[in-house]
């Protein structure tokens, strides 16, 4: 079996869905500008540097959903995709995704950005797999907490290897493995698979990239 697996964010998208669904909040006057918009650019600084609390920006990122009724954000959701996604979904990442799948792989986006965020994206994409963080549900509404181990640095492998058996796959079992990522957080599952690949990637990922000879790509 082979297996083609996405980061999103910065990766297939021109930009990243966890930044901008924050700030598509605060345009909205669901969330305080003057509050919120300072924390949302600390923590997506920290993440490009790779020093980002995941449990931390969890609880940032979460609560808002808690707030409120699910239907309101699905609403709020449909028109993010148009307004903010749509503009930074990139046509070669849609063609490289295709080509995968017209090559028979198993085809899975792999991302730190919670499912409500991103299960829609993934599906514009067609990708029928999504390994993300998942925000705890009750009776069909968000706590604000998060599900289980985040889809993030060495928690993605974790993540990818429960998934794998749920399909009853050993890593054994995977003959060719890709992965697509921008971000030094991903290094670890980039070192795990048979085909890293850096796309439009940080320096320090680019760095590494050329010193161990991966290829370098860009899908903008």
């Amino acid at each position: 079996m082979r297996l083609a697996l996405f980061d999103l964010d910065n990766t297939l998208l021109a930009g990243d869905s966890d930044f901008e669904w924050a700030q598509f909040l605060i345009e909205q006057g669901v969330l305080d500008k003057e509050v919120y918009e300072a924390r949302n650019q600390a923590f997506y600084d920290q993440y490009k540097a790779g020093t980002l609390d995941i449990h931390e920006f969890l609880d940032f990122q979460l609560r808002p959903l808690a707030r409120h009724p699910r239907a309101q954000l699905d609403l709020w959701h449909q028109d993010f995709m148009q307004r903010k996604i749509l503009p930074i979904v990139t046509k070669k990442g849609r063609e490289l995704v295709r080509q995968h799948q017209r090559d028979s792989d198993l085809v899975a986006i792999v991302t730190a950005t919670n499912s409500f965020v991103t299960a829609p994206i993934a599906r514009e994409f067609g990708v029928e797999h999504l390994i993300a963080t998942e925000p705890e549900q009750i009776l069909g509404e968000f706590s604000g907490k998060v599900n289980g181990t985040p889809s993030f640095r060495e928690g993605k492998i974790a993540r990818l290897d429960t998934w794998l058996a749920s399909r009853g796959v050993r890593w054994e079992d995977v003959s060719e493995s890709w992965f697509y990522s921008d971000s030094l957080n991903d290094l670890p599952l980039l070192q795990r698979v048979s085909k890293p690949v850096a796309v439009d990637p940080d320096p320090t990922l680019r760095a590494h990239a050329e010193a161990h000879g991966w290829p370098v790509i860009s899908l903008r």
